[in-house]
């Protein structure tokens, strides 16, 4: 099994900025795409940013340009920068990582990111 833990989300005004942290723990070898999902009240889960083991990078349309996603393979972390931060950015994000040679996917518990002035 799989741990993730997020860190960083909260409350930030409109133009903002955030900085989410995910750490993996736990049979980690295998995994080699991370990213972040997000689900707004109503909703459904989006992806919002994803990273190979690579470095290859994917992001949602919706968040290209403003967010940058990075990863520490060597403490299996992934991070993702949030600036121009909006209010329909307001959703749980969602940390993920995959092994794609099963494949397994496992998902953290989720941190609050609200945009509001």
């Amino acid at each position: 099994q799989v741990q993730l833990v997020e860190s960083g989300g909260g409350l930030v005004q409109p133009g903002g900025s955030l900085r989410l942290s995910c750490a993996a723990s736990g049979s980690v070898y295998g995994i080699d795409v991370m990213g972040w999902f997000r689900q707004a009240p109503g909703k459904q889960r989006d992806m919002v940013a994803v990273i190979g083991s690579g470095g290859s990078t994917n992001y949602g349309d919706s968040v290209r340009g403003r967010f940058t996603i990075s990863r520490d393979n060597a403490k299996n972390t992934v991070y993702l920068q949030m600036n121009s931060l909006k209010p329909e950015d307001t959703a749980v994000y969602v940390c993920n990582a995959r092994k794609s040679m099963y494949p397994l996917d496992f998902w953290g518990k989720g941190t609050l990111v609200t945009v509001s002035s």
